[in-house]
């Protein structure tokens, strides 16, 4: 079976409607972390220009990951600079610490 890791980075602000959009698709589990950081949009009025956003990563099938992919853009899409990424990696191998094995489609 092949993986992909779905990788986002949005508005702190949108988090909320991602995640109702993810669960709607039928995602089963996100990790959401608070990162800082600047790209396309930087805050020049701070002293480090830095701002922070919420990182989404999802672990996923390779069929299911463009549908959750597109499902980020969707909820978290205002059309203003700073809006975020989503980016999708393959995964070579998945593992369960708590089975101790590599990791099968019915669990994600």
């Amino acid at each position: 079976m092949k993986y992909r890791k779905v990788t986002a980075i949005i508005r702190r602000d949108a988090l909320e409607k991602v995640e109702r959009k993810l669960q709607q698709v039928g995602v089963n589990g996100i990790s959401v972390t608070r990162v800082k950081g600047y790209g396309e949009y930087a805050d020049f009025y701070a002293r480090d220009w830095m701002v922070t956003y919420a990182r989404i990563e999802i672990f996923t099938t390779e069929e299911k990951a463009d549908d959750i992919a597109q499902a980020i853009v969707e909820a978290a899409h205002v059309g203003l600079s700073g809006d975020g990424i989503v980016a999708v990696l393959p995964v070579e191998k998945l593992y369960r610490i708590r089975t101790k094995s590599e990791a099968t489609t019915e669990h994600i």
